[in-house]
Formats: C-alpha cells, sequence, structure tokens
C-alpha cells in the first residue's frame, strides 16, 4: 500500500510540470472544439502550378512545440491504444474520462499520438482539437493531479 502510494507521489511530481505548462491552453482549445484549425494554402495561381499545403494556426503550432518538448511525450503510444483497444475517438474519449493517476502513461500515450503523430499525418492535430480529444487529455491530467494533490494532504 505504502509503496503503491509513493509511486503515485513520484508520478504526480513527475508530470506536475508539464501539465501546468499544456494546461494554459485549456481555454484556447475550449474555444476550438468543433472547428478546424487548419486551412490549405492556395495563394495567387499555386493550384495551377504547385501542390497547395495545410497552415496551421499559430496557437496550435505553438501547443505542438511546447507538447512535443515536455516529458509527457510517449514514442510508443500505438501500444496504448492496442493493449486498451481503443479503435475510436468514443473509446478513446470514454477511457480518458474513467482515468486516475494510475492510467496517466494510458493519458500521455493519447496526447502522444496527436502530438507527435502529426508530425507525419498532419491532420491529426486538427482532429485532435476539434474532437475535443486533446482538450480532455489536458484537462484530465490537470484534475488528476490536483485530486491527488488535495487527497494526500
Amino acid at each position: 500500500m505504502e509503496k503503491d502510494k509513493l509511486y503515485m507521489q513520484e508520478v504526480a511530481d513527475r508530470y506536475r510540470p508539464d501539465v501546468e505548462k499544456l494546461a494554459k491552453y485549456i481555454p484556447w482549445l475550449e474555444s476550438k472544439i468543433g472547428i478546424l484549425t487548419s486551412s490549405m494554402y492556395k495563394g495567387e495561381g499555386i493550384e495551377v502550378n504547385s501542390v497547395s499545403f495545410p497552415v496551421y494556426d499559430a496557437t496550435l503550432m505553438s501547443f505542438v512545440r511546447e507538447a512535443g518538448q515536455t516529458g509527457l511525450m510517449d514514442r510508443n503510444y500505438a501500444y496504448v491504444y492496442s493493449r486498451n483497444r481503443i479503435r475510436t475517438v468514443e473509446a478513446e474519449q470514454l477511457l480518458i474520462e474513467r482515468a486516475t493517476i494510475r492510467e496517466m502513461d494510458m493519458l500521455r500515450g493519447i496526447l502522444s499520438k496527436y502530438v507527435l503523430g502529426g508530425r507525419t499525418k498532419g491532420r491529426l492535430w486538427t482532429e485532435g482539437v476539434s474532437n475535443g480529444s486533446i482538450l480532455k487529455v489536458v484537462r484530465k491530467m490537470k484534475e488528476v493531479l490536483e485530486y491527488w494533490d488535495r487527497s494526500v494532504r
């Protein structure tokens, strides 16, 4: 029992600074649910001579950059999805809602899918913001750490 508590305190201490960095984006994430945060650049005559490319919201890019530099990123996020049998956004969000401090690695995996996966599939950044998954993960991490801090005292 004591070892378990010690481990959970260690998890809380390790991730708290990173979660606090990302928590400042919660109001922006809330305002962007259901809204696309990217558009296709179609400058003067580009579609005739070249391929159009996506342009992302500056705040989204700041979030992605900052999240990518935290210890919350898990390069093995695909295993989190297979281990927890996450196949849909609904399943993903249900697991986020039910998460506790013991599932912090699962939350890290979901966040990593959107942040790291977006580096090769840029639509993941926009989808994560639009469907609310990124918001729910960051909010849940913050909530879990705050609850843990209150319960320890």
